[in-house]
């Protein structure tokens, strides 16, 4: 399985961005499905965006659709979510997560804050 450390969070006004990276150690990267998953104060652990291994389709929640990017770069072992156009209800914990056959692995999560 593969260890997952994200990195880019942050306090941002509305209307802001952040580009959210996440790290990955281990092997065979390339053949998990990746996602960023949010959870808000008070609230349950929602997905935002995944990316499959093969083709690269990007799937996104809703609420994200049009505001936010997600992409990987196997040569790197790592997952990025580019946001924009951020909004105070944005504001949560961020998660990578990378899935397979044989196992999940979460990252420890990195704390985005929408606020003027």
């Amino acid at each position: 399985q593969v260890q997952l450390v994200e990195s880019g969070g942050g306090l941002v006004q509305p209307g802001g961005s952040l580009r959210l990276s996440c790290a990955a150690s281990g092997s065979m990267f390339s053949l998990y499905r990746l996602g960023w998953y949010r959870q808000g104060p008070g609230k349950v652990r929602d997905l935002v965006a995944t990316i499959t291994p093969a083709s690269g389709t990007t799937g996104y929640a809703d609420s994200v659709k049009g505001r936010f990017t997600i992409s990987r770069d196997n040569a790197k072992n790592t997952i990025y979510l580019q946001m924009n156009n951020l909004k105070p209800e944005d504001t949560a914990v961020y998660y990578c997560n990378a899935e397979a056959p044989w196992g999940v692995s979460w990252g420890q999560g990195t704390q985005v804050t929408v606020s003027s």
